[in-house]
């Protein structure tokens, strides 16, 4: 199998401009190639998926053992001529200050080669000691080559090469000028979404021309096969394929669009079927015994969200009669009863007792660990007897706030702050909805759980 880990020597460095000009170029050249991304993240997949046409899954320390990483990435790496890693911040960057959960340790686990991408900025000579440096840093790190971004010009990139050959051993496989034109636009989480960009397509085309132009893809394809992938323990996977379908209807559309692809697809094992909504448009939900509301950026949509009075009614009282749903972050705010920001406000379902208000600062970000209350409808403790603790993320500028105080919530945060800094997960009739992002994975398979419910509740 050939694969590349992309890396870089800090956050902002252009990996995800490289990594998906490069898919795309790959994607051209009629190579079958899967992409996977570093930790938690639903843009940059996103970004990767429209470039290649096939999802991109992620692969998380937080969540997933190491025999669970290396399954995943060997199960959808196969068949495919070529692999891409994107890492997330700097390659020996992670939460951990032992490195346990950093870029380095996935690259190594996985046998992947490195390529860094350096943000050359004002560099000439210095490019040899941070490459020295990050080479010498860790023996079981293959750094193989380095793709130079933002290079002002022919001057800075001959000095910059000569001092890499000098110095080092690396091979030099690109120089991207500086283009400040082909920046991808961001929002308050990040980049915007390709659902969001008029111009997705045609500046994913234009990133294809510049890596086609400026990198040695052939080279890059030579050092892909130099990937040793280790050995894959086979792991069980819990399905549901001989039990009754259920139908489960799934926002998506510019304003929810934050899913896993392999919640997706645990879903679809677990004997879901999967019917997509547009939230924008459609006057009333699909014909389903089930809904997922995932996360993804109300709040910029407010206006239309609340001018489809249709599907707001619909959704507001298939919860009320029992309809199972499942909201995370976006989709919990839109079930809310109103959102507010920047001195305006617009009606949302108004199934949650409660109004969201957006603020300047992040209310919660990063790693969660919570705690099963027991409360909730499709817990881990239902099945199992006993309470779990479950990792999982949240990235929210909201808060939530007028909730009675008799609410009943599904999870205890113990790390991370969900709704209020002690709770998480709504419970109210069959519908759980919360700021945390879950991921089914070995230590948390809700998809699984999720759809059992929905199937319980359609045969009652």
């Amino acid at each position: 199998m050939a694969y590349l880990y992309l890396s870089a020597a800090h956050k902002s460095s252009g990996k995800t401009t490289v990594s998906v000009g490069l898919a795309a170029a790959l994607n051209r050249r009629g190579l079958k190639v899967r992409t996977f991304k570093k930790g938690p993240d639903y843009i940059d997949p996103l970004w990767l998926q429209k470039a290649t046409g096939s999802p991109c899954y992620n692969l998380d320390f937080n969540t997933q053992s190491h025999d669970e990483i290396k399954q995943m990435f060997a199960r959808h790496l196969a068949g495919a001529d070529i692999g891409l890693i994107e890492g997330n911040k700097g390659l020996y960057d992670g939460v951990a200050l032992d490195g346990h959960d950093s870029n380095a340790a996935l690259a190594v686990l996985l046998g992947a080669p490195v390529v860094l991408v350096i943000d050359v900025t004002g560099i000439t000579r210095g490019i040899a000691p941070l490459l020295m440096g990050y080479s010498a840093f860790d023996a079981e790190v293959n750094i193989a080559g380095v793709i130079f971004n933002k290079v002002a010009g022919s001057r800075q990139e001959s000095k910059l090469r000569a001092s890499v050959q000098q110095y080092t051993d690396l091979e030099v496989a690109g120089s991207i000028p500086r283009n400040d034109s082909l920046l991808a636009p961001e929002r308050h989480l990040g980049l915007l979404p390709p659902d969001e960009s008029d111009r997705a397509g045609e500046r994913i085309s234009e990133l294809a021309d510049i890596i086609e132009n400026s990198v040695d893809i052939d080279h890059l394809l030579e050092i892909s096969r130099k990937a040793t992938l280790p050995v894959v323990t086979a792991m069980r996977r819990t399905t549901g394929q001989n039990d009754p379908k259920v139908r489960i209807g799934i926002a998506r559309d510019s304003a929810f669009g934050f899913y896993y692809a392999d919640d997706l697809d645990a879903l679809r094992e677990a004997g879901a079927d999967l019917l997509f909504f547009n939230s924008l448009k459609d006057a009333v939900l699909p014909d389903v015994d089930g809904v997922f509301l995932g996360g993804g950026f109300p709040e910029t949509h407010m206006p239309a969200l609340e001018a489809n009075a249709g599907l707001r009614a619909d959704i507001r009282q298939k919860a009320r009669n029992g309809r199972p749903v499942y909201a995370e972050c976006g989709g919990m705010m839109y079930l809310a009863e109103r959102i507010e920001w920047n001195g305006e406000s617009a009606d949302m379902v108004g199934f949650i007792p409660g109004v969201v208000q957006m603020h300047d600062k992040p209310r919660g970000r990063g790693l969660v660990r919570l705690k099963e209350t027991g409360h909730g409808k499709w817990s881990k403790a239902l099945r199992d007897g006993e309470p779990a603790i479950l990792t999982a993320h949240e990235f929210h500028y909201a808060s939530l706030t007028g909730l009675p105080e008799d609410t009943l919530f599904a999870h205890e945060v113990l790390r991370g702050y969900g709704i209020d800094g002690a709770h998480d997960g709504i419970v109210r009739n069959n519908v759980q909805a919360g700021f945390c992002h879950h991921r089914t994975t070995a230590g948390n398979d809700w998809a699984v759980r999720f759809v059992d419910f929905v199937r319980r509740c359609k045969k009652r």
